[in-house]
């Protein structure tokens, strides 16, 4: 490292130049990528997806693509009639739109469905022009609803949710940053280093999102982590390089000293927040997987900028970055001091007079927040919650109070029946009977809602789209009453495949899916979480054997991981308390009896490696002050009291960024943001603060220990002595 510093300082305006013009080229790069992004979701390889995609080929019907138009003061025939013409117009206005059939749903209101075969994204971008072509009905008013015309109407609102997190974060950001650094000089470091960072890793995304799908979301996301990563790492590495200059070192033996130290750290430290963010690069799903890689690029960037940009940023600067001060000179002074004992001191000092009664007060609340997560429930995902301020789900909410929650989200059974009389076979007819028969005995179905070939003339199969026009391929209909990602909506999918389809007996030969957004739930909870254990194992294993080369102890990283697992299972825990509890409704926070799936996969990839970015720093002075001083007692103070604070200012400013998500409109919003505010709040203060130290001091001298055998395989130099060690 100390080499590598030389360099840096020797080679230092040629390394900001080319960093100046990757911020370029990653600006320009940015300001093209929204076109690139997209929202589609898919599970590759599930039967909701297989069913999908033979509605989209065979009938040019794809469920997540298709309008619902909605009517209501329809009191006659002609009225009727007027709402079946708007139908056939906005049907006209998609290449291969189908308008389907105008059904009842309640004293005066009706609906009817316009097919496409386009996705979710594509049709959505098609409400505009339907609206226009269905125009005014005469006596009736009109909602086109949908889930396209629902991801048109909300994407806005989810949009201005999301920023809502940045705007809150980065004024917040340059006050902590004002009272920490303390000077001008100081917070141009932060600035200068997320300022270059961000743009750079969205230029990497702009690459990326030429060969593979990138979520929309994904700009959020390298936005908030290169925030939170860019103050993290420039606090740890200014104030030490402050610390070195006060101790009256020149800029370039200071910088060798920061960067040995502290700079090492951060360098450890991304490594750890890439190992739990690559955990998403691997789930096998599109939508994951890309943000998984927006996530992964902003640690290896900034990685990068803290081995190159940051210690160059230092060199030009030298004592200007104590320049301009904003706060008291006596307050820098205390802060670079290397022997005061302040507040972090005495509480370190504290816990360990009873680490035992801080130990166990401290273990016992977390537990208590993780005991209600083995009651987490999953969903994956549906329109409870939207708010009711656009068209689309004005009239989404007319149908729920007359079908039920499930209308827009029907059960479907494809059936390609591969034979040469098609869906006419008598044993596919008797088959399809069987099938309704059962479904209309299940309490959980909508009987009027219940649409297949086998009950209706070829003609109406055709238009309804229940049949395809070479009669080979058929489709059953069928709307629960409740919404799509419900428990009881997944009861039934599994009740569907699992007893009513083996119960009908279709033909051997035909292949028999069932699809929908029930099913599509299902399939992705079923195929996410099959593999989320397995990458958790992965990444506890990589992050152990990393942590160990980095603190040189094969006790200190078991410890990191274990508190890790634990504030992740607290966080687990509130969002149970907070949702499926109700607790959160005091603060105007909305109730769900699920928590939506997606959610605890990526609080455990960003909250891993967040976490294990505070324990890195912790730790690394944590090490530097035993290996100078020998006592576990004060090198668990010293180094709390050299980065307690560092670690209290990121958290706050990132519990404000992710606490503008829980003011957002959507519950699973609400949920993000609350699981990552809850969970930075404990690991900062009872874990970081409290848990540590007492674990620490119990542990005494079994903290340090690493096996010979283990330190030559990692090539490390041997422990200096600890005769004076307890």
């Amino acid at each position: 490292m100390i080499r590598w510093v030389d360099f840096v300082i020797a080679h230092r305006k040629r390394i900001l130049a080319a960093w100046i013009v990757l911020f370029a080229l990653g600006a320009y790069a940015a300001a093209n990528l929204g076109g690139l992004l997209t929202n589609r979701f898919s599970v590759p390889g599930s039967d909701s997806e297989r069913g999908l995609e033979l509605l989209k080929d065979r009938m040019s019907d794809r469920s997540d693509g298709a309008f619902t138009l909605v009517a209501t003061g329809v009191d006659s025939s002609a009225e009727r009639a007027a709402v079946g013409a708007a139908v056939e117009r906005a049907a006209r206005g998609v290449s291969r739109g189908k308008a389907g059939p105008v059904l009842p749903a309640g004293r005066g209101i009706v609906y009817a469905q316009i097919s496409t075969p386009l996705e979710n994204q594509e049709a959505a971008k098609l409400t505009p022009r339907l609206r226009r072509a269905i125009g005014d009905v005469p006596g009736a008013r009109t909602f086109l609803s949908g889930y396209p015309a629902i991801n048109h109407d909300t994407q806005a609102i989810f949009s201005e949710d999301l920023g809502r997190g940045e705007a809150i974060a980065v004024p917040i950001a340059l006050l902590v940053l004002a009272f920490m650094f303390g000077t001008v000089g100081g917070i141009a470091v932060p600035v200068a280093f997320a300022a270059i960072t961000i743009p750079t890793t969205l230029g990497l995304v702009w690459i990326f999102a030429h060969v593979m799908e990138m979520a929309i979301y994904v700009t959020n996301i390298v936005a908030l982590i290169g925030l939170a990563i860019a103050i993290d790492y420039s606090m740890l590495v200014v104030f030490r390089f402050r610390e070195q200059l006060a101790h009256g070192d020149d800029v370039p033996a200071a910088l060798r000293t920061t960067m040995a130290t502290a700079g090492r750290a951060t360098i450890f430290s991304g490594l750890t927040v890439a190992v739990g963010l690559a955990l998403l690069v691997f789930m096998p799903l599109p939508f994951m997987r890309s943000m998984g890689v927006g996530g992964l690029l902003v640690p290896l960037i900034s990685i990068a900028a803290s081995a190159t940009l940051l210690p160059a940023l230092l060199a030009v600067m030298g004592h200007r970055v104590n320049r301009w001060r904003i706060i008291p000179r006596r307050l820098l002074e205390r802060r670079a001091a290397t022997d005061v004992t302040g507040l972090w001191h005495r509480l370190a000092t504290s816990i360990m007079r009873r680490p035992v009664w801080w130990f166990t007060a401290a273990g016992a609340l977390m537990i208590a927040f993780a005991l209600p997560a083995t009651g987490l429930k999953l969903t994956g995902g549906d329109n409870r919650g939207v708010p009711l301020t656009t068209e689309s789900t004005r009239g989404l909410h007319v149908l729920e109070t007359t079908l039920g929650p499930g209308a827009l989200a029907p059960h479907q059974l494809v059936v390609d029946t591969r034979r040469p009389e098609g869906a006419s076979a008598p044993a596919i007819v008797a088959a399809q009977r069987r099938f309704v028969a059962e479904l209309r005995r299940d309490p959980a179905i909508v009987p009027s809602t219940l649409a297949a070939p086998a009950l209706v003339p070829r003609p109406q199969a055709l238009q309804a789209n229940l049949l395809d026009r070479e009669g080979r391929v058929l489709q059953i209909r069928a709307a629960g009453r409740s919404d799509a990602g419900t428990q009881a909506a997944q009861d039934l999918v599994d009740r569907i495949r699992e007893r009513y389809i083996p119960a009908a007996r279709f033909p051997a030969q035909a292949d028999v899916i069932l699809t929908g957004a029930p099913a599509f739930g299902v399939d992705f909870i079923d195929k996410a979480y099959g593999a989320f254990p397995w990458l958790v194992l992965a990444v506890l294993v990589a992050s152990y054997l990393l942590l160990l080369r980095a603190f040189r102890s094969v006790v200190l990283p078991l410890k990191a991981v274990v508190m890790n697992l634990l504030s992740v299972g607290a966080t687990y825990g509130v969002l149970v308390l907070a949702f499926q509890h109700g607790w959160g409704e005091v603060l105007g926070l909305q109730q769900s009896p699920q928590v939506e799936a997606w959610i605890p996969i990526f609080l455990f990839a960003m909250l891993f490696g967040l976490s294990m970015d505070y324990e890195v720093f912790l730790l690394s002075r944590v090490r530097e002050e035993w290996e100078k001083r020998h006592d576990n007692e004060q090198a668990v103070a010293y180094g709390l009291e050299h980065t307690g604070r560092i670690i209290t200012a990121a958290a706050i400013i990132m519990i404000a960024a992710f606490a503008g998500f829980t003011a957002g409109s959507f519950v699973g919003l609400q949920q993000f943001g609350l699981g990552l505010s809850a969970a930075i709040f404990l690991d900062a203060t009872i874990v970081r603060a409290l848990l540590v130290p007492a674990t620490m001091k119990l542990l005494g001298t079994w903290n340090w220990y690493l096996p010979e055998r283990v330190r030559r395989a990692l090539r490390l130099r041997p422990a200096p002595a600890t005769t004076t060690a307890r």
